[in-house]
């Protein structure tokens, strides 16, 4: 069955650039699914907000998929934690769309995508599958008041988990932080997970790949790559090389890519500052190089050349990176958290080690550069794992299913197009929930 596909992403756009605050794996996530959706022959068209007023209404992607940038709201880039107040534009904007260019089924991601969604669904009466990407129960037990989304998320991703058709958990833990912190029917919930594309992602022998990077042959490299947020663990990872270098006496190199423009800026990026200041104090400074941001056709390079690729966030609705480095043949040290322990086998695929735990982390890294034969191996059974589970054309089929399962399963139909200005915000919805 060929299916007519609305992808909602209201902050991460498919054709955004990587590498920024808001720029991560929700982004790939999106294209990639749209872009294995369109080569199976589903029609596909993903909304997102307009943050650049030079950008057309509607674009055709390289891969085949339409573009629809939603205006609503300032037409710049802004946190995605202050969007919600445009949030009713958008979802009135998708509807009124949809009246009129219907599709079968509605894949909402992130909870102010699930506000479109949800209106969409009470008035037209499509179908929709829900990919969460990150829980707010989850993230407050984590970050707590620097949190900076509006209470109205709670209520939003409580009606969300009662009304989506089917949602998807991108990793065990996710399925259940969903029943037990949310009471999510369990019925609803399918596991689809991330993935990588092996024409992008491949091994590279070291040599040829420091040689692309400039990058010493002899001298062992460290590597963390992704969004440069405090999250992310960035700084632990920094304090677990030292702990490496002071406590065994290594000679290592760490690099660390990511950021908001090209060439590593404090300035552009406040992180990158705040990261520096943790290496000169931990005295690796001179050891640690800020790459910047780097484009997806060089990742493969970075991720070859190291002999190991650390990520130690606080928590992981799933991450990408892992993968990323798995396919190129490069063992992980990750924490033990949310979707890195499904994706990381424990002295298999890699080494899972507590967040917030420098010393376990430098033991680690020194455990890997010590014992090359060690890493090798690691770095070809990760390799083989992410071969026959996680590319994106076996997730893209995984999520096809999905769909098909919601629009067979379907009992309900459109009502007639009637403007969604005569039906309650869920917005309003939302914000009745949170003051009972």
């Amino acid at each position: 069955m060929r299916l007519r596909i609305a992808l909602i992403s209201e902050h991460a756009s498919p054709l955004a650039p990587l590498g920024g605050v808001d720029s991560g794996g929700q982004n790939v996530y999106v294209a990639q699914l749209a872009c294995g959706l369109t080569r199976l022959g589903h029609r596909v068209s993903v909304f997102t907000r307009r943050d650049d007023e030079s950008l057309p209404e509607t674009l055709v992607a390289p891969d085949g998929y339409r573009v629809i940038h939603v205006p609503a709201g300032p037409p710049r880039p802004m946190p995605k934690e202050d969007l919600l107040p445009y949030m009713e534009a958008f979802s009135d904007y998708i509807t009124r769309r949809l009246a009129f260019d219907p599709v079968d089924v509605v894949h909402a991601n992130f909870f102010m995508s699930g506000l479109a969604a949800m209106q969409a669904k009470r008035v037209l009466g499509i179908p929709f599958v829900m990919t969460f990407h990150a829980l707010a129960r989850v993230r407050l037990l984590h970050q707590a008041a620097a949190d900076r989304f509006p209470p109205e998320r709670l209520a939003i991703e409580d009606r969300i988990m009662v009304e989506a058709d089917r949602i998807i958990a991108e990793c065990p833990q996710d399925a259940e932080d969903q029943i037990s912190l949310y009471g999510a029917d369990q019925r609803k919930i399918r596991l689809a997970p991330c993935g990588y594309d092996p024409d992008e992602l491949y091994r590279i022998g070291k040599t040829v790949a420091r040689r692309e990077l400039g990058l010493d042959r002899a001298t062992p490299l460290v590597l963390q790559l992704g969004r440069l947020v405090p999250r992310k663990g960035v700084d632990n990872a920094i304090r677990g090389f030292a702990r490496a270098i002071r406590n065994h006496g290594l000679t290592a190199r760490m690099m660390i890519v990511g950021g908001e423009s090209e060439r590593a800026d404090a300035t552009a990026t406040p992180e990158i500052g705040r990261l520096q200041q943790v290496a000169r104090e931990e005295g690796v400074l001179s050891r640690v190089t800020f790459a910047g941001r780097a484009d997806r056709s060089r990742l493969k390079y970075y991720y070859s050349a190291a002999n190991v690729f650390v990520t130690t966030p606080w928590y992981e609705p799933f991450g990408i990176t892992p993968l990323e480095a798995m396919a190129c043949g490069t063992p992980v040290i990750g924490s033990n958290v949310g979707g890195i322990k499904f994706s990381v086998q424990h002295n298999l695929t890699g080494l899972l080690v507590p967040p917030h735990d420098p010393e376990a982390l430098g033991d680690g890294i020194a455990t890997l550069l010590r014992q090359p034969d060690l890493a090798r191996q690691l770095g070809q059974q990760a390799q083989r794992r992410v071969e026959a589970r996680f590319t994106w054309q076996r997730v893209t089929g995984m999520v096809a299913q999905v769909y098909q399962q919601v629009v067979e399963a379907r009992t309900i139909r459109p009502t007639p197009r009637v403007a969604a200005a005569s039906y309650s915000s869920p917005l309003s919805t939302a914000a009745a929930l949170q003051s009972n």
